[in-house]
């Protein structure tokens, strides 16, 4: 773990990151309007890029390499859709009906990050699809809920695993939430699972990355070529995510 000064933010910096998320908020609402059937997804990347220049915003996913992966990743925006769980690439693949749309983004305003995803069904889905929609959407919010300080990062975790119980659906292993703010990943790790009352103390100044990647089959998942993520048994998956910070009276959702 590093030491809490590299991973507590001033209120000064939430202020800043209050900026990011408003961007960032703006931006994926307008993505979300375009997920239509035939629309490439290279073309909402460069809408995302637009957007974020106009506001005087930096793609934070662009030419960012994670620790562990071959090549920084080549595009403004992740684009996973239905088997696929993240960190897909856009290109000339073009919407579908009956596709369901992962689209997350990250956001550089004045130096500071937020992060968020949203899933997005084009035209009618099968129950079990709207389910599993449904209740990863729920699941960000009942971690949400656990941001406050004196809890546990198992808290968070096991908030979110027992909506998927409850669901019926699976929680994607090997995945997880983060800190985030000085930089696109940063600790701590944030586990869709857990142990109510385990793990590091949340503390005011903590800003997480909360989100819940489900799927309609198994938890396991394979890594891709284009170094994306999917489910192992090709069913599909689900993820959403905002940027939460820890305040003295809760969770302050930045990216809403």
């Amino acid at each position: 773990m590093k030491s809490f000064s590299q991973i507590i933010k001033t209120k000064e910096d939430i202020k800043t990151l209050r900026e990011s998320g408003a961007i960032l908020a703006f931006v994926l609402n307008e993505l979300k309007k375009n997920v239509q059937t035939g629309v490439k997804t290279r073309s909402l990347d460069a809408l995302a890029r637009e957007m974020l220049k106009e506001r005087g915003a930096r793609p934070a996913f662009l030419n960012y390499r994670p620790e562990g992966t071959l090549r920084a990743y080549p595009a403004a925006i992740c684009i996973s859709i239905n088997n696929k769980i993240v960190h897909g690439v856009p290109g000339e693949r073009r919407i579908r009906e009956g596709d369901v749309v992962k689209i997350d983004i990250g956001v550089e305003y004045k130096g500071r990050i937020t992060d968020a995803a949203a899933t997005v069904g084009v035209g009618k889905l099968p129950d079990k699809l709207l389910k599993l929609v449904e209740a990863t959407e729920e699941a960000l919010y009942d971690g949400i809920g656990e941001c406050v300080p004196g809890k546990h990062l198992g808290d968070i975790g096991y908030a979110i695993e027992a909506r998927a119980k409850r669901s019926n659906v699976s929680v994607v292993r090997g995945l997880t939430g983060h800190g985030v703010g000085f930089k696109v990943h940063e600790e701590p790790m944030v586990y869709n699972f857990g142990k109510k009352g385990t793990g590091i103390k949340l503390m005011e100044g903590m800003v997480l990355a909360i989100e819940p990647m489900f799927a309609a089959g198994s938890d396991e998942i394979i890594e891709l070529p284009d170094e994306s993520f999917a489910t192992k048994d090709g069913s599909v998956s689900a993820h959403f995510e905002h940027t939460v910070a820890i305040t003295e009276e809760g969770a302050e959702v930045l990216t809403k």
